[in-house]
């Protein structure tokens, strides 16, 4: 009986210490989150204002030859993939890879950003373009960018017909959804407006609207993958924050049951002693 309450002890022991580490998880992940989602709105309104102004151009009534516009005969997609460096995060790691396997081509390129997924996609049989892991936290936009001329260099030579982002969607606190972004071709010429008919408003170009529009495309690219990243990076730490919560109040739980034991099993031993003592006076 003595060395059950001792094994009881141990387990309430080595839960108290687990739940001090996953509330320290979850209190750096919710400070965080509260930084990364802020810098991830400021940027998700930048990405949007010039993926609205390459639109109004696009549909400005002008006759465009910009290199990035035309159809493509190639049928690969160059997909930059997003993913974290950590686990302890939920299913995080496992919803976006699994949608990767089931969207993705195996024998497209695809640029794995983050250390967690590279082996599992390697393991799938996925083309990497990188051959050693690239930390998603440690990787800056400038690098970034230099990949991405890469996959617009293919683009632009017809060796790959898409350039795309699959990341995971920040939809609220508790909501995180992988999504693809198709980044190439872009599509909102031929995109209705409120009234139903193509947008039109006149706009004067220095210097000319290809030039315009070539360079515009470029820093569009540039900048809706990294508010992608930001993104995923957001989606991330709310995702631990809630795989931290749910650990802590696991662990509450299970103490309280050991507890609840613990006390039985003295209760039990308490018990015991007594009706021995009692019965020995009994027999004398």
């Amino acid at each position: 009986m003595a060395g059950n309450r001792q094994a009881i002890q141990s387990r309430i022991r080595s839960v108290k210490s687990t739940k001090k580490i996953t509330k320290a998880m979850q209190m750096i992940s919710n400070s965080k989150l509260a930084k990364q989602r802020k810098l991830m709105e400021a940027n998700r309104a930048y990405a949007e204002d010039l993926q609205r102004i390459v639109g109004e151009i696009m549909r400005s009534g002008q006759q465009l030859e910009s290199g990035f516009l035309g159809e493509r005969r190639s049928e690969a997609a160059y997909t930059v993939f997003f993913c974290s460096d950590m686990g302890l995060c939920g299913g995080y790691n496992a919803n976006v890879t699994k949608y990767a396997v089931e969207n993705l081509r195996r024998e497209d390129p695809i640029l794995v950003v983050g250390t967690h997924a590279c082996s599992q996609l390697r393991r799938e049989g996925f083309a990497l373009v990188n051959d050693e892991p690239i930390s998603i936290d440690s990787i800056n936009e400038s690098a970034l960018n230099e990949y991405l001329d890469e996959a617009m260099d293919l683009y632009l030579a017809d060796k790959v017909g898409k350039v795309q982002v699959c990341y995971t969607r920040f939809v609220n606190t508790l909501t995180f959804e992988p999504a693809i972004n198709v980044l190439l071709p872009y599509d909102d010429a031929i995109a209705p407006t409120e009234d139903g008919a193509a947008g039109f408003r006149e706009l004067l170009f220095d210097p000319s609207p290809d030039d315009v529009l070539d360079q515009l495309i470029v820093h569009m690219v540039h900048n809706v993958a990294y508010s992608n990243s930001l993104e995923t990076r957001t989606a991330e730490q709310g995702s631990r924050r809630l795989a931290m919560d749910t650990a802590t109040n696991n662990a509450e739980e299970l103490e309280d049951k050991l507890v609840l034991q613990f006390n039985q099993a003295r209760q039990a031993a308490i018990t015991q002693e007594l009706t021995e003592i009692v019965g020995t006076a009994n027999a004398l």
